[in-house]
């Protein structure tokens, strides 16, 4: 899947440029930058944005860099740090420079305009309840910007359909519901080793129903595909622990959460619930039927914008 995560992810929130005359100061410092569209439908035309040199000798003015495929579609770019791009979309144009990058003169920017910012991209899961004895949905709103990365993995998995037959393996209440391990043994076998790197701490603190990427304490840059979700009625006290390890950022949260189809998913087995480590060997869920029948699964997740439209997309 994107290889192009192992990239520094920011977020950058598109703005539109309040003054003409507000013009970044160039440096020499180089930047490899990746863009990335998340729109569902829409291509997205990057334009570099000039203010000295430009064709024919003119003063200031854009030029078409390239035409991002939507649903992760994206394009690399070689820039310096300060220089200033744009994108038009909705008849209103966004112009942002991308900031300083990693170690290794490289970023990775998000291109999601004012519904990434404000609304956010839905996605529905259709899940069995009550220990497989009915159907529901619940919806997670991905906000790109909270943690950008996390966010590129999450939808690129979604779109690949790994989540379709996964368990909620640790249901905690008052806790957390921890998930993410696929049914296939190919498939989780090859996801748990395409890891991404942490995303920078962006100041947004969890609540209930806010969902994040799980990893193991103490190591960074790790995350693969197991997810959790903050549970209704956890303590103040806990909640304000989530963050403290890097891998711990939210992306997202479940909509109307304590209604939600996720408080009627089995949370019998708590903290004594199935070994994550068997889950992942290839009789891992046969593991599951045998000892630990009353589980619920996810039947299906599915991007909302994207339902009916052509599973082509600009992804790597």
């Amino acid at each position: 899947m994107i290889a192009v995560l192992t990239l520094l992810t920011v977020a950058i929130l598109s703005v539109v440029r309040a003054e003409e005359g507000s013009v970044p100061i160039a440096t020499a410092e180089s930047l490899e930058t990746i863009f990335v569209n998340q729109f569902p439908d829409t291509p997205i035309d990057l334009y570099w944005e000039y203010h000295d040199g430009g064709p024919a000798g003119k003063a200031r003015g854009r030029k078409i860099e390239a035409r991002i495929p939507p649903r992760g579609g994206w394009h690399a770019s070689s820039t310096f740090l300060g220089h200033e791009f744009s994108y038009e979309v909705g008849e209103e144009r966004h112009y942002f420079s991308p900031p300083e990058g990693n170690a290794h003169g490289q970023q990775f920017v998000i291109l999601a305009g004012e519904q990434g910012k404000k609304d956010g991209f839905r996605v529905q899961c259709e899940v069995s309840v009550y220990s497989q004895k009915s159907t529901e949905t619940f919806d997670i709103i991905v906000m790109p910007y909270w943690a950008p990365r996390a966010a590129t993995r999450f939808l690129e998995l979604v779109r690949h359909k790994y989540y379709d037959g996964v368990a909620f393996n640790r249901v905690v209440p008052k806790f957390m519901t921890r998930f993410g391990i696929a049914k296939d043994f190919d498939m989780r076998t090859m996801e748990k080793e395409n890891v991404i790197l942490d995303d920078f701490d962006t100041g947004v603190k969890f609540e209930p129903g806010f969902i994040s990427f799980a990893g193991s304490p103490k190591q960074h840059d790790r995350r693969s595909t197991e997810l959790f979700i903050v549970n209704p009625g956890i303590s103040r006290e806990q909640l304000d622990r989530f963050g403290e390890e890097s891998y711990e950022q939210p992306f997202g949260f479940v909509e109307d959460v304590k209604t939600s189809a996720l408080s009627k998913i089995y949370s019998g087995y708590g903290n004594t619930g199935p070994d994550t480590a068997v889950m992942y060997e290839s009789d891992g869920y046969d593991y599951l039927k045998k000892n630990f029948p009353k589980l619920d699964y996810i039947e299906r997740c599915f991007v909302v914008d994207e339902l009916g439209l052509s599973d082509t997309s600009g992804e790597l």
